[in-house]
């Protein structure tokens, strides 16, 4: 009889513990109609990971691609590669910044040179709506730091005690006999000028810091206004009421086996409607991408529990060193409707069906055989009326196959009405084969999209070379 009451004791406990992480695993239900949350950041090594890319969730656990998986901004500056980017919402929710390192491994950039002498600017891009970015500027954050060697990792976060944000971020710096990256901070306003940079945060002896990030904790939940979790050898967590006050070790995540030897790039989220967190870690020692785990009370380090099989989805892309933002239903219904999972498609000459519209150094021509990025473009709804399409760039998001003088460029969206109707066409059936495609100008109803010389141009078509010129297959 004793041990049937001690297997149903060891069946009840597992049951009660079972029961425990599902809970804290799963948003209250009456969170599903919340709006949900959006996560920018990389994906990997090389040139077209290291851009920026948007994962949406409705739920906080299961992430879907945005724009179906391509980036939706690439710098254009510095090393023309960003990495660990964060997303800043201003408090009044009219205006938003993405800031993120300047660096591309694999891509021009070695990594003892980026630790020793990488770029010593963040790249930056602001918003009123979430949606329409403005072009990238580099803010140099480490060049009045002596000896600063690079700019890795920027955060931000709005400081009310002060009216302004802090900026904080990683520099190799030697200081006091050891050459290691510490956290440094600046305030800013408007994250085009900064403060002189003040040493932040520093570890004992070698140790390095180059990851960290801070969340406001709500009234009632732990005995600190903001918790920190920064990736130091472990995941160390820290509370403090004042984000530059003195702050307090709470401990680590080792106890639930989670050390800085296996996860990095500590990121938080808050479950809407509910006081419940998830810290999501990049498995970067194991290549997994971000794992959640989750907690009722981020300032303590045993509260936090590591997710059950198939309890979370990060979708198909890896997600690498991001930050998530809680949507209003306004910011969810631009950002989904601005990048819908659209596939990335070619156009095939009619008269030269080895040859595909393809974009270099911004011009646009037809080329053979060509399969790459530089060839595929979003058919996306017309930027000027309905019923009509526009063509955006894969690799060079939020730049469109747009006509000037008749002639075709590719170029970034400025807003204008008049880059909207010279970027839109209306497509109809092919002029030389009713089963293929041509495009008509919405500005200039009279001309279609062709080629003259493999070069794309926008003419009048009177005659049956013409005809052949301007139409196109819409293809994979």
């Amino acid at each position: 009889m004793s041990a049937l009451r001690a297997r149903l004791s060891a069946i009840l406990l597992a049951a009660c513990l079972l029961f425990t992480s599902q809970a804290l695993m799963t948003p209250d239900r009456a969170a599903a109609a919340d709006p949900g949350y959006l996560m920018v950041h990389f994906t990997g090594e090389g040139a077209t990971n290291q851009q920026m890319y948007l994962s949406h969730s409705t739920d906080g656990l299961h992430w879907n691609d945005l724009n179906d998986g391509g980036s939706i901004l690439r710098s254009t500056i510095g090393t023309r590669g960003v990495r660990d980017p964060a997303l800043v919402r201003s408090p009044g929710g009219d205006k938003y910044w993405i800031i993120a390192t300047d660096l591309c491994w694999g891509c021009g950039s070695t990594v003892d040179g980026s630790i020793n002498n990488g770029s010593r600017s963040i790249v930056v891009w602001e918003s009123t709506d979430l949606v329409d970015w403005s072009q990238p500027w580099l803010l140099n954050v480490a060049g009045a730091i002596p000896d600063g060697r690079n700019a890795w990792a920027p955060e931000a976060i709005w400081n009310p005690e002060t009216n302004d944000y802090v900026l904080y971020w990683a520099t190799n710096v030697p200081q006091d006999g050891k050459t290691k990256h510490r956290i440094f901070y600046a305030r800013t306003s408007d994250f085009r000028t900064i403060t002189t940079p003040q040493a932040y945060i520093d570890r004992p002896g070698t140790q390095e810091l180059i990851d960290t990030q801070i969340i406001e904790m709500p009234a009632g939940v732990g005995n600190y206004r903001y918790v920190r979790a920064s990736g130091d050898g472990q995941i160390t967590l820290e509370g403090s009421n004042s984000i530059l006050g003195t702050w307090t070790n709470l401990g680590n995540l080792s106890g639930i086996g989670l050390t800085g030897a296996m996860v990095e790039g500590p990121m938080w989220m808050k479950f809407n409607g509910t006081d419940k967190w998830a810290l999501y870690l990049d498995q970067y020692a194991s290549r997994g991408g971000y794992m959640p785990v989750v907690t009722t009370n981020p300032s303590d380090p045993a509260s936090y529990q590591i997710p059950t099989s198939g309890s979370y989805n990060m979708g198909v892309t890896k997600k690498r060193h991001g930050s998530i933002l809680n949507l209003t239903a306004a910011e969810e219904s631009r950002v989904l409707a601005r990048w819908p999972s659209t596939l990335a498609k070619r156009l095939q000459s009619f008269n030269f069906q080895d040859r595909y519209v393809r974009h270099a150094d911004f011009d646009v021509r037809i080329d053979q055989n060509i399969t790459g990025p530089d060839a595929q473009f979003r058919l996306r709804p017309g930027l000027a009326g309905s019923g009509t399409v526009s063509f955006e760039s894969v690799n060079f998001p939020g730049y469109f196959l747009r006509h000037s003088n008749y002639d075709f460029q590719l170029v970034r969206n400025d807003g204008t009405a008049q880059f909207a109707a010279d970027a839109t066409f209306r497509q109809v059936a092919g002029l030389a084969d009713s089963a293929w495609s041509s495009f008509q100008s919405y500005s200039h109803p009279n001309r279609y999209l062709r080629h003259y010389a493999y070069q794309l141009r926008l003419d009048p078509i009177t005659t049956a070379t013409g005809r052949g010129d301007a139409t196109f297959r819409v293809t994979n």
